[in-house]
């Protein structure tokens, strides 16, 4: 079996992963109710070219989907690299819970439109355990 530290990386990672197609679903679900396509072909078979348009729903899901691309790729690289250097279950499993936590939060806050600066805060506080595993497994390498 995989190390215990590694086995909750990728119990949370996969939860990311779950997270990242759902927030996808949500755009294209998003779409269709709202008859925003980002295809003529699409727009076409949904009622004409009229619907090949941007909803500002839309996009906003949008951003939330790319945001996840651009902050839960790298925290997979830099999880998978930290498990490996020998870290405390503990101290791992906080990093791991406070990035989902985060990044969770994150997309409640961008989808439901939330006051500021809840979005902001769950970006920063999801980039502190990036930024923790990162200088770890620096520190880990010299």
């Amino acid at each position: 079996p995989p190390p215990p530290v590694f086995s909750c990386f990728v119990f949370y990672a996969v939860l990311l992963v779950i997270k990242m197609y759902t927030i996808a679903i949500i755009t294209g679900q998003v779409r269709l109710r709202k008859k925003a396509f980002a295809n003529p072909e699409d727009a076409l078979r949904h009622g004409g070219l009229q619907f090949h348009r941007e909803d500002p729903y839309v996009e906003r899901c949008r951003r939330a989907h790319l945001n996840d691309l651009e902050n839960i790729l790298p925290f997979l690289f830099l999880g998978a690299i930290y498990s490996l250097t020998g870290p405390s279950l503990t101290v791992a499993r906080l990093h791991f819970l406070v990035f989902f936590l985060a990044r969770v939060l994150h997309s409640l806050a961008y989808l439901l439109a939330l006051r500021a600066p809840t979005r902001s805060l769950a970006y920063t506080a999801a980039q502190v355990p990036c930024v923790s595993m990162a200088v770890q497994i620096l520190i880990h390498l010299v």
